[in-house]
């Protein structure tokens, strides 16, 4: 009989023999005894190399990092404990399997003078401590036992983790946003605020006071698909109507370097309506000396459109209620924020959202005048927002990028280099880098870089390139002290011809981003964004190894709006 015998078969086989005394019983006995014992030794390695098999190591990570994700509490197997205890009690089951074996023979057992002595023990036991360090040399392989697990920012440089490979990880985990629940908030976002324009708006302009015009438009990077974190904050811009009888004209104030461009709503020289309405004139305008005619004040068209969407809000507020709170407030910025908090499933995955409401003037040719951020208090200076023209932009380079484009998840991956990198900083530099790379910074380098390369260079296959060229296109700027406003003053065939601009601002000369910041800011800048993308994995590893929470509300660390 060759092969392997089990331990059952091979002991009913011995009593049998022994009962019908077969001539060659001692042969078979002395060889199923050696069977018995190497079975026992093979079918012990054979279990050992199951656990550390590269398909069970595959499938232990596997499962560990699906359990990693559900944020579920698991156990870590420690190889280093795992292998000397079983070689420890492997010898001890030996060793009792031995002295068992020798108290039979000691009975009587017609086999006594073939049993194993101290030298076969030893054999054993030199066999078994190899078998462990073969064990355990298979389980520190590279490629066998971590094969199965995710790619993670730690083993870069040492596994020869790709720099491609570590984006992609990075974006899928911690920077691209869910469209099932970004499509539900917008959705959610839109209802509610159709709701709150319409119970405000007033059909018949009103003689001394404002009102809502009765639509809204919504801004910024969430509607433009490049959002990055969480779906938790909306930019909604809503457009006011002017007394019957009012008219402002728009100025473009020149001596505010930076950012863009800054207007101001004057009322004409000796008019007779700011005469006749005293109380409107005293709410919302002041007079200003230098010229003696009558300005907007952003203060208190800020502090009326608060009031106004408190009433609007109460008249709404029962239906929506009933699955999430509403809660309205103005912030030191004079910036009307109205939150939302899930009460029940409503909104998946309870997210609490922020919208920011701003009110806005129209300027024409779908362009807005909205309150300025920049400016000291008390001066009445807005801010021109061009929402329409960058819809249509961003329309007509999507019609032009091929359908797998990377732009998109560039800008995106941009947006998080930066965040990373910010969270580093103390409170003063965290400023100072947040402000030069703010997201309209950004989007503006992002944007000259689509229009300068041809449409097939941004592939999905480029990203890193195209990453690369972004980031090496802002160095250059932060060294020239240079980011100049892309729609204002640009070169003729630059932009498409759907893009049309007022007639205020379409001759002025584009404003540089940068100009209030100094040169000393700017070159610390440019100095650690070199840093952030040469040391990435290493921001990766110690900036968030979780996604930031849902339900933290408005995050607005960075200014997305547009």
């Amino acid at each position: 009989m060759r092969g392997i015998l089990l331990p059952s078969a091979h002991a009913a086989s011995a009593k049998k023999l022994h009962r019908v005394n077969f001539p060659l019983h001692n042969s078979f006995c002395s060889r199923g005894r050696k069977e018995h014992q190497l079975g026992l030794v093979f079918s012990i390695w054979a279990s050992g190399s199951t656990w550390a098999s590269p398909n069970f190591s595959h499938r232990a990570g596997v499962d560990w990092k699906r359990t990693r994700r559900r944020r579920m509490s698991v156990y870590t197997l420690n190889l280093r404990l795992f292998w000397p205890l079983v070689t420890c009690v492997l010898t001890a089951l030996l060793l009792l399997h031995q002295y068992i074996f020798r108290g039979a023979e000691d009975q009587g057992n017609d086999c006594a003078d073939q049993g194993p002595g101290a030298v076969t023990l030893f054999k054993y036991i030199l066999a078994l401590i190899l078998c462990y360090f073969f064990i355990k040399y298979c389980s520190a392989q590279p490629g066998t036992a971590r094969r199965g697990f995710h790619k993670v920012p730690e083993v870069h440089g040492k596994s020869g983790v790709s720099k491609r490979e570590l984006l992609d990880d990075h974006y899928e985990r911690h920077v691209r946003l869910s469209p099932h629940v970004l499509g539900h908030s917008k959705a959610h976002v839109a209802k509610l605020v159709s709701e709150l324009v319409r119970v405000g708006r007033t059909d018949v302009p009103p003689e001394s006071s404002l009102a809502f015009r009765g639509d809204f438009i919504q801004i910024g990077s969430s509607y433009e698909e490049h959002k990055v974190g969480s779906p938790d904050c909306f930019d909604i811009l809503v457009p006011l109507r002017a007394p019957r009888g009012l008219k402002l004209e728009a100025g473009v104030c020149t001596d505010k370097p930076g950012g863009p461009p800054l207007c101001t709503l004057n009322t004409p020289r000796k008019a007779e309506w700011t005469r006749r309405h005293k109380a409107f004139v005293d709410t919302f305008m002041h007079l200003h000396n230098a010229q003696r005619v009558y300005r907007m004040s952003p203060d208190s068209v800020q502090r009326w459109f608060y009031t106004a969407t408190q009433r609007c809000l109460a008249a709404i507020r029962y239906p929506f209620e009933q699955r999430c709170s509403l809660s309205l407030s103005l912030s030191e910025e004079q910036q009307v924020l109205l939150r939302l908090t899930p009460r029940s499933d409503y909104v998946c995955c309870h997210i609490s959202m922020g919208i920011r409401l701003i009110p806005a003037f129209p300027l024409g040719d779908g362009a807005f005048l909205v309150a300025s951020q920049q400016g000291q208090q008390g001066e009445a200076l807005w801010t021109v927002y061009f929402p329409r023209q960058e819809q249509r932009l961003l329309a007509w380079l999507k019609g032009r990028l091929p359908p797998n484009s990377c732009h998109l998840k560039c800008l995106q991956l941009l947006k998080e280099v930066r965040n990373l990198s910010g969270e580093t900083l103390d409170q003063q530099s965290g400023a100072e880098w947040g402000g030069v790379l703010s997201s309209y910074a950004l989007k503006t380098a992002w944007l000259r870089l689509l229009l300068s390369t041809p449409p097939e260079s941004w592939d999905e296959c480029n990203l890193v390139d195209r990453l690369d060229d972004l980031l090496r296109s802002l160095r250059e700027s932060l060294q020239s002290r240079a980011l100049c406003h892309l729609l204002l003053g640009g070169v003729n065939g630059f932009l498409p011809d759907s893009v049309v601009l007022p007639k205020l601002v379409k001759e002025t000369v584009p404003p540089n981003l940068w100009a209030e910041f100094s040169d000393v800011t700017l070159d610390m800048v440019s100095a650690r964004l070199a840093y952030s993308w040469n040391h990435l994995p290493r921001l990766i590893r110690l900036g968030r190894p979780q996604r930031t929470s849902l339900g933290r509300g408005v995050r607005c660390k960075y200014i997305d709006a547009e």
